[in-house]
C-alpha cells in the first residue's frame, strides 16, 4: 500500500537560488512546475520539483516572501514528508480504520491526489498518488 517516500518539501524565499543549487551543483533534473494562484494560505505560490534518481524534492516558494515568508503559518525550512501511495482512496479508508485522521484531502487534480495525515508529533505527513498516463 505504502510504497516509499515520494519527496521531502523545502519551504525557500530564494526559490531560483535554490533551483540553481540542486542542479547546477547537485545534479537534480527539474522535473515539474507548478504556480498556484491562490493557495489554501491565500497568496499565490510556486511548486518546483526536482528529482535526484526516484528522489524529489519539491521547492514551495510564496509571492513576497522574503526573510519572513508571506503566509503567518508557514516558516522556511524543512515542511513534512511525502509517502507515494498506490491508490488513495484505500489508503484512506485503512487509515481511518486505524484511528487516524484525514487532516486535510484528498484533493484530486488531472496529475495526482494528495491528502494529509499527521503523526504523534503533529508532524504533516502527505500522501501523495501520481496519475500515469
Amino acid at each position: 500500500m505504502f510504497k516509499r517516500i515520494d519527496h521531502i518539501e523545502i519551504v525557500t524565499d530564494q526559490l531560483d537560488r535554490t533551483i540553481e543549487f540542486y542542479t547546477a551543483v547537485l545534479g537534480f533534473k527539474e522535473v515539474l512546475r507548478e504556480r498556484i494562484e491562490r493557495s489554501s494560505l491565500g497568496v499565490p505560490m510556486s511548486l518546483v520539483f526536482l528529482d535526484l534518481g526516484h528522489t524529489a524534492v519539491e521547492l514551495i516558494s510564496y509571492e513576497g516572501a522574503s526573510v519572513e515568508p508571506a503566509p503567518v503559518k508557514e516558516h522556511l525550512g524543512y515542511r513534512l514528508m511525502a509517502l507515494e501511495v498506490d491508490d488513495m482512496q484505500q489508503a484512506t479508508d485503512y487509515l481511518k480504520g486505524k484511528g487516524i485522521e484525514i487532516t486535510w484531502g484528498p484533493r484530486v487534480g488531472e496529475k495526482y491526489a494528495r491528502a494529509e495525515i499527521r503523526d504523534p508529533n503533529a508532524y504533516s505527513i502527505e500522501l501523495r498518488q501520481w496519475f500515469k498516463k
